[in-house]
Parts: structure tokens; C-alpha cells; sequence
């Protein structure tokens, strides 16, 4: 399944709310992005056609199986990318603004090169 970057955000700040939050509203993703109700709502539209989301009766956002495995490919992306940077002496700021962009972009093939390289020098 080929999603957009900004699918992929949304998908990976409601992981991220999902483990601060007993339960995720669209208000929350939209604060927590700072965007708009209507882009939110329209993203959360998309995203539940795309079987990644599901909505309860009482409005609350849960992600599917789906979702919940892109999700934390795309989280797991973030923060190992971050370490990297970090690592290499760029600083927190900087290194977790780069791996966002980097996340969505980045190939398997790389990025599980990176992981191998990282666990074989300790830099887990």
C-alpha cells in the first residue's frame, strides 16, 4: 500500500497518541500536528477507506492491524533514524526534524542496513 507522506504522518501521530492516551480523537491529532479540523478530518476519512483506521460510536480513533503495523514501521523509521543522527553528533533538534523527512523516503533495503549497522557498533 502506497501512502502519501502526510498519511504516513497522521498514521504515526496517532501511534504515538495512542501510547500518551486512553483514547484519540480527531481534536487531539489535530493539536498534536497543529493542523486544521477540516484536513484532519478529511485525512481520517482517507484513512479509514484505506482499512487503517477505525472510528467507535463515541468518535474515538483506533488503527486497525493495518495501521497499527505501518505505523510502527513508520515510528520504529523515526526513532532509529534520530539515534543515528544523534549519534553522529547532530543535535536533538535537527536530527528528529531530518528523520521525519528521511522516514518516508528511505528504502527497506537502507534502512535495514542502517539497523544491522547500528546493532553490530552498539549504537542501539
Amino acid at each position: 500500500m502506497a501512502l502519501q507522506e502526510s498519511g504516513e504522518m497522521y498514521l504515526e501521530t496517532i501511534y504515538v497518541l495512542s501510547q500518551k492516551l486512553p483514547a484519540i480523537r480527531s481534536i487531539d491529532v489535530g493539536e498534536y500536528m497543529g493542523y486544521s479540523k477540516p484536513s484532519v478530518s478529511r485525512a481520517m476519512g482517507l484513512l479509514k477507506e484505506e482499512g487503517l483506521i477505525k472510528k467507535d460510536e463515541d468518535g474515538f480513533i483506533k488503527l486497525t492491524k493495518a495501521g497499527e503495523i505501518l505505523a510502527k514501521r513508520i515510528y520504529e523509521r523515526h526513532t532509529v533514524l534520530t539515534r543515528l543522527f544523534m549519534g553522529l553528533g547532530v543535535d536533538e533538534k535537527t536530527a528528529t526534524d531530518d528523520a521525519c523527512r528521511i522516514e518516508h523516503y528511505i528504502s527497506d533495503t537502507t534502512f535495514d542496513a542502517i539497523k544491522a549497522h547500528m546493532a553490530e557498533h552498539g549504537v542501539v
